[in-house]
């Protein structure tokens, strides 16, 4: 292993062009520690949310990345193999320590999951922080059952596709938002059972299709489209409330009995890889190696494309997750 790395570093917020591809020492593990040679990384929303300087608690300058993928390097307390695929996410990573924007990344124990598959580091890279999201949104935010509704504002984005791959496969009917009628087909073809152009009035399109609303719904867009969401749920219906791609996430003046409609109950989910068992994962990779469950991937970029990549995130485009391989 060499001493040094790529790595992509941001000094201060700014734009895409700020982040810069750099050479740093390679991460040295202490016990509790993990250090994992990064095969493949995906792109999230707080990660942007990073970039432009509305995240907290960040410190600079900065190798951001709230998820990794790749293999361990070295397990100091020998909790892991070296040579193990594995996963991380969350816990810190890229906003008070480094994280998986790297060739190398160093992480506490508690935020990897191991795992065994073939398939190609770009799909796997894609997998881990939006089955998390998705996977904890469905269950302990929504705790939903087989047989109900399910409205995903936000659909084409990855943690909206894994939602809706993940819900028909435990059975829920799914209603999935989009602003473009250029990603309808997308939806459709993981399944969703009704697309709804979203024009700011979701609600009486839910309605038209289920008279009392959904049984539950998973907000993704943020606190914009939060209210319609709301109105769209049935009463002891419950919405979550996990995503931001709005970048807005503070109701302002929050006046409950106003705010929500009668016998609507509104949560909200986040989490880290403490919510996504091995087994899950596992299960999940396995079904995509059988060819019997698909991960949403819109672009795969090379470690030299970050900026191009970050362009087209906050563009807000794409369909599916952004990967970036090294």
């Amino acid at each position: 292993m060499t001493d040094t790395m790529r790595a992509i570093v941001l000094d201060a917020p700014g734009p895409p062009e700020a982040l810069a591809l750099r050479e740093l020492p390679v991460p040295v593990a202490r016990p509790g520690w993990v250090l994992i040679e990064v095969k493949a990384f995906g792109l999230n929303r707080s990660e942007l949310h990073t970039r432009l300087g509305l995240a907290e608690g960040v410190t600079f300058p900065r190798v951001l990345g709230i998820e990794a993928t790749g293999v361990v390097a070295d397990c100091p307390g020998g909790e892991l193999a070296v040579g193990q695929q594995v996963v991380a996410m969350m816990g810190g990573m890229g906003r008070t320590f480094d994280g998986g924007y790297a060739e190398f990344t160093c992480v506490p124990v508690g935020q990897v999951i191991p795992f065994d598959s073939d398939l190609d580091w770009s799909v796997l890279g894609a997998v881990p922080e939006m089955l998390q999201t998705a996977y904890g949104s469905l269950t302990v935010g929504l705790d939903v059952q087989p047989g109900q509704a399910l409205l995903v504002r936000g659909g084409t984005s990855s943690v909206g596709m894994a939602t809706a791959i993940l819900a028909k496969q435990r059975g829920l009917t799914v209603l999935s938002t989009t602003r473009s009628p250029a990603k309808e087909g997308a939806l459709r073809a993981i399944g969703v059972d009704h697309v709804l152009i979203d024009d700011g009035d979701v609600a009486t399109a839910v309605r038209a299709l289920q008279p009392g609303g959904v049984d539950v719904a998973l907000e993704l867009v943020g606190t914009p489209t939060l209210p319609d969401t709301l109105r769209a749920t049935r009463v002891h219906g419950v919405v979550c409330f996990t995503g931001m791609l709005s970048n807005e996430w503070i109701v302002r003046d929050f006046y409950p009995t106003g705010y929500l409609p009668r016998g609507v109950r509104l949560t909200a989910y986040g989490g880290d890889a403490g919510d996504l068992p091995a087994t899950v994962l596992q299960g999940f990779l396995d079904a995509v190696a059988a060819g019997t469950t698909t991960v949403p991937i819109d672009h795969v970029y090379a470690f030299e494309e970050i900026v191009a990549a970050h362009t087209a995130m906050e563009a807000g485009t794409a369909k599916g997750k952004l990967v970036v391989v090294t």
